[in-house]
């Protein structure tokens, strides 16, 4: 055993086998080193002391009756119940993998999940230490940079949804973004399936978007942040963040999963743009509680890519987490990864959030440093969309002042309202 050290990293792992948890760590440790658990030709001590991944720890935790997945190996070896399930930390060095973060996923996130010896594998988190994680970029804005390009130095960033998804020309969406960047919103997004539809181009959406920023800005001396979907391959991508660029937007955002780390690294290296990390898809690696990768380790994979913000879900909200995972991954967005430096990422909030999920927001993260985005709670507000989003924020001060929400909506019609419409109905 052997603690973490500048020249080694640590994940974790929930695993399910009906073998020894301490042999199939060593299996684990191994597979995603040297090679095997045993000493084979050319492993010398020498080598194996340089690049062995080493397990530090190991709990085991209660067995279960049944396996959570079905493996073909233990069935032809006749092996089964009990299912013994243990939480594993392994150590792996720096230098079999260098900053090479296509690498370190297929290290901590590669080979195990095939492996015959377990019916259910987890990877939970990923710990570094700071001479590693420097030699990634840092957020290019992050929390700070995100407040300064929107002027919002407090509260959260109120943000909303460009609906319908699909099917608005360039000029109607440009309309579309006028009348909510005149409701008052600091932030604006497209939709993860609405990237470069053939009925409104990016090449003429965002010239046609951004002079209606502009006029607005203009006019009021407040710039609205724009998270263009570029989602495309790469080279398109970096055209694409030009132009954002060339038109005085600020921010774009990627569909992380589908686009790859190799793509969001080379994206991050061409622009210094806000980089707005969409998720969709993590469903598929993350609902099974014995498979796939948790969200604290997940989210230092891809910050390490360089995004600046994180899309966590809302409390209360439409999708199958529940409020404690959002929770969980909201912060560990707002957890430096180490003490070296401020690599901190704005948690993006939404999927049902209206004004009168402020108060549960709050009571579990106990900030405010948060993309809190709302589609019908802004949009469908009785009072039209301005009301919708003073609403909000109204709920938002109150919270942070320690007054009831029901309270306060007694002084604000907007709030009332919001209350009267949406309560019941979210989520």
């Amino acid at each position: 055993m052997r603690p973490m050290t500048d020249n080694r990293f640590e994940a974790t792992y929930l695993i399910e086998t009906p073998l020894d948890p301490a042999r199939v760590a060593e299996v684990m440790a191994g597979e995603q080193s040297c090679g095997t658990f045993a000493r084979v030709a050319g492993e010398t001590d020498e080598l194996r002391e340089r690049a062995r991944a080493i397990v530090t720890r190991i709990e085991e935790l209660e067995s279960v009756s049944e396996p959570s997945l079905p493996n073909a190996w233990l069935t032809r070896k006749g092996v089964g119940a009990p299912w013994r399930r243990a939480r594993v930390a392994i150590s792996f060095p720096v230098c079999n993998l260098g900053a090479n973060l296509a690498t370190l996923a297929a290290v901590v996130a590669g080979n195990l999940y095939d492996l015959g010896e377990v019916t259910g594998l987890r990877l939970e988190s990923i710990a570094l230490p700071w001479s590693y994680r420097q030699r990634f970029p840092l957020p290019a804005q992050g929390i700070a940079g995100t407040r300064r390009l929107t002027g919002a130095a407090k509260g959260p960033l109120v943000g909303s949804i460009i609906k319908p998804n699909v099917g608005l020309s360039a000029a109607q969406t440009a309309d579309l973004v006028a009348s909510l960047c005149e409701a008052g919103l600091d932030f604006i997004k497209d939709d993860e399936i609405s990237a470069d539809p053939v009925h409104a181009p990016l090449a003429e959406r965002i010239p046609a978007v951004m002079a209606a920023v502009r006029r607005h800005q203009d006019k009021t001396g407040k710039h609205v942040m724009i998270a263009f979907n570029i989602t495309d391959e790469t080279d398109a991508m970096r055209r694409h963040a030009d132009l954002v660029q060339r038109e005085g937007g600020s921010c774009v955002m990627a569909s992380l999963n589908w686009c790859g780390f190799s793509a969001i690294e080379s994206l991050r290296r061409s622009t210094d743009l806000a980089l707005h990390g969409h998720r969709n898809g993590y469903g598929a690696f993350s609902r099974h509680p014995l498979l796939g990768i948790g969200f604290q380790a997940y989210q230092v994979l891809w910050r390490l890519a360089g995004v600046d913000h994180m899309h966590v879900h809302g409390l209360q909200g439409k999708f199958a987490q529940e409020d404690e995972e959002v929770v969980t991954s909201a912060r560990d967005c707002v957890t430096p990864l180490t003490d070296g430096a401020d690599d901190r990422v704005m948690p993006a909030f939404s999927s049902g959030q209206w004004a009168g999920t402020a108060q549960a927001t709050w009571d579990a993260i106990g900030h405010d440093d948060l993309l809190f985005m709302a589609g019908g709670g802004i949009l469908a507000h009785p009072g039209g969309p301005k009301a919708g989003v003073a609403s909000i924020r109204q709920a938002w001060a109150a919270v942070a002042k320690g007054t009831p929400i029901a309270e306060a909506a007694r002084a604000h019609p907007e709030l009332q309202q919001a209350l009267d419409t949406f309560s019941g109905k979210a989520g």
